[in-house]
């Protein structure tokens, strides 16, 4: 999916393709989430994690506690 908001008709098509077809009715409100989703996303593919490990690597009661030094 581009970067432009997708339109209810995409909606609606794109639901179709995948063996959902939408009630005409609910062709707006699905176009619209999926608008905010990919809104939420685009914002999370911005941070930069740098240094930050994978969750794999993360070991319970093993974080180091700053307030405490």
């Amino acid at each position: 999916m581009s970067a432009a908001e997708l339109t209810p008709l995409e909606a609606a098509r794109w639901a179709a393709r995948t063996g959902l077809p939408l009630p005409e009715d609910r062709h707006s409100v699905v176009a619209a989430t999926a608008n905010h989703i990919h809104s939420v996303v685009s914002v999370l593919r911005e941070l930069d994690f740098g240094d930050t490990p994978p969750a794999a690597a993360y070991r319970v009661g093993e974080e180091k506690n700053d307030a405490a030094l």
